[in-house]
């Protein structure tokens, strides 16, 4: 990815939806417990930001707007070859390649939330006596007052559930391994151009 040098590349929203979901899932993955209250409105959170930076993709700043970096595998297999060619060019936003990763991060991203929803329905009601142990690491449901199993956890488990089960998994997984491509590319493309790339996505970057 490089940017023209007059043009603030990103703008302050595409900065805090891209820092915002990346801390989200951060936070899910090394942080608390797969099933718990706090991993669950978690994933409702990073729905929030998804879908602020894909309106912000339709009506945004012109870097923003997806019509700035359309998802085109040819152009991509062309800025390949430009590349191996050593040629240098300009792009406002996203690069052809930097592109299709941006839409396979937002594909993979819309996965997981979606089969996330399908298991859990409404986000669960938060126990005013839970302790932060057990809003952060317990399964959500778990119990209420009476001792008594409630929420999606009490609920029989068919073949639907363990659909969305296993495509919220490979999901996960997925985006990981994006994740650390898109980290590559990030990082060969600033030891190629001498661009500040990760600077740029920064507060007051540019």
């Amino acid at each position: 990815m490089t940017d023209h040098p007059k043009t603030r590349r990103w703008d302050p929203l595409v900065k805090m939806t891209h820092w915002g979901i990346a801390a989200v899932v951060l936070w899910n993955a090394l942080v608390v417990g797969e099933g718990s209250a706090a991993h669950i409105y978690a994933g409702y959170v990073l729905a929030a930001l998804l879908a602020l930076r894909l309106l912000w993709g339709v009506i945004g700043t012109r870097a923003a707007r997806f019509s700035a970096f359309p998802p085109s595998p040819f152009r991509a297999l062309a800025h390949i070859r430009a590349v191996r060619a050593g040629e240098h060019e300009t792009h406002v936003s996203h690069n052809p390649l930097g592109a299709l990763m941006a839409y396979a991060i937002w594909a993979c991203v819309t996965m997981i939330v979606a089969s996330g929803i399908a298991m859990t329905g409404a986000p669960p009601a938060i126990d005013p006596g839970a302790s932060a142990a057990q809003l952060m690491y317990g399964e959500a449901g778990e119990h209420d007052s009476t001792g008594e199993a409630e929420g999606y956890e009490a609920e029989e488990g068919g073949e639907g559930e363990e659909v969305f089960e296993e495509v919220h998994e490979v999901a996960v997984n997925l985006l990981y391994v994006l994740i650390l491509l898109h980290i590559g590319g990030v990082a060969f493309e600033t030891a190629r151009s001498g661009r500040r790339t990760i600077l740029a996505m920064l507060p007051g970057g540019k």
